[in-house]
């Protein structure tokens, strides 16, 4: 035999061994199942017609299991449900993929069981490889026609959600006029009568306190990260609650030194402003035009006192003497330096028997004139 020959024999065995294997590959491969198309925008009323259709599908598919009842293209596209309304804009896409695949399958009828084989007495020994054994027995997996039920039952129960969602809001609220009026009934107890409603002082309160515990917790979070913080912000609370406590003080203590005198009480008999400022004024220009500037500048002081105190920036009182008049406003008031400057002026010409020329009455005259107006003098120099 020649090296040719021989050669083409071996050949002629491979192919007859590769034959039976193409054929059996053949027979492995699984049947196509249909692609699904694109999926569609259906209503809730078209949803529920489309699972109404399906379970027909599947009823007659599990009793006639063939190619005809069991067709997959049947099933149709997917259903991109709207959700309920109140919840969302949006749509829920329901899937039927897994239907498709069961038709598919459905097709053929289902194997016959195996026969049961009796089990195996238990060997005396060794025990533990027999028990072994048995526990890596996996189970049979569900026969077509029970997975074909539980098909049923799961289109069922979607169209039982889907009429359960398409139910109108007013029904619902009528099932709870049992339960409002059982309530009112309980409020409506002894141990109920002293409840108020909240009102909207008490919400913005919450909230504000709600804000500040919340602060606090962040600053006390924060002071755990760094020591020092905490020992910032104690000293700081004592410093704001001094500071709070000398302004309040400083308050109580000027509202005693002024003692504001109530609006409907008149002035006081004998006091500066029982004459009003007006013709104070007046008395101090005629002694001006008479040349009296002693008297006019006497007449000028006690026109602004009358003018302050009906103002009532202290109470009336005649007995008081300049000094103390000047003693009753508070340091920081833009009217003291103006009213000292004309203390001044009418000690010196008055008590102090100083002679007074026209130029002193003109300043005192100015600086009357802004205390009357409610301005701040102008800080000029005293009368010499």
């Amino acid at each position: 035999m020649s090296r040719r020959t021989g050669w083409s024999a071996v050949a002629v065995a491979a192919a007859l061994a590769v034959a039976p294997l193409r054929a059996e590959a053949q027979v492995v491969v699984a049947p196509s199942v249909p692609q699904s198309i694109q999926p569609r925008d259906a209503s809730l009323d078209d949803y529920r017609a489309h699972l109404r259709v399906l379970a027909a599908l599947v009823d007659a598919c599990a009793k006639g299991r063939d190619v005809q009842t069991c067709d997959p293209s049947q099933v149709g596209p997917d259903d991109q449900v709207p959700l309920p309304p109140g919840q969302s804009s949006e749509r829920r896409l329901v899937r039927y993929g897994w239907l498709r695949v069961l038709l598919s399958k459905a097709q053929d009828k289902d194997a016959a069981a195996p026969a049961s084989k009796p089990l195996p007495s238990p060997k005396p020994a060794p025990a533990a490889p027999e028990a072994n054994q048995w526990e890596n027995v996996r189970p049979l997996p569900p026969a077509t026609t029970e997975l074909l039920k539980s098909a049923a039952t799961r289109l069922s129960n979607d169209l039982a959600q889907a009429d359960a969602a398409a139910l109108p809001a007013a029904d619902h609220s009528a099932d709870h006029s049992q339960e409002r009026a059982v309530m009112k009934q309980v409020l409506a107890g002894r141990e109920y009568r002293d409840l108020e409603e909240i009102t909207p002082r008490d919400s913005a309160l919450e909230k504000v306190g709600n804000w500040l515990n919340h602060v606090l917790e962040s600053i006390v979070s924060a002071s755990a990260r760094a020591p020092w913080l905490g020992r910032v912000l104690v000293w700081g609370f004592i410093l704001a609650v001094c500071v709070g406590l000398v302004w309040g003080l400083l308050q109580l203590e000027r509202r005693w030194r002024v003692r504001l005198v109530p609006e409907e009480r008149g002035p006081a008999p004998g006091s500066a402003s029982a004459i009003p400022w007006q013709l104070w004024l007046e008395d101090a220009r005629r002694a001006a035009q008479a040349g009296l500037w002693r008297e006019a500048i006497h007449f000028l002081y006690w026109a602004a006192i009358s003018r302050l105190e009906s103002k009532r920036l202290w109470p009336a009182d005649r007995a008081r003497t300049p000094r103390e008049y000047l003693a009753l406003v508070a340091p920081e008031d833009p009217r003291r330096p103006g009213l000292a400057l004309l203390t001044g002026s009418f000690e010196r010409v008055w008590y102090g028997g100083r002679a007074a020329a026209e130029s002193d009455y003109q300043r005192a005259e100015q600086i009357a004139s802004a205390l009357i107006d409610g301005g701040t003098a102008a800080r000029r120099g005293a009368p010499q």
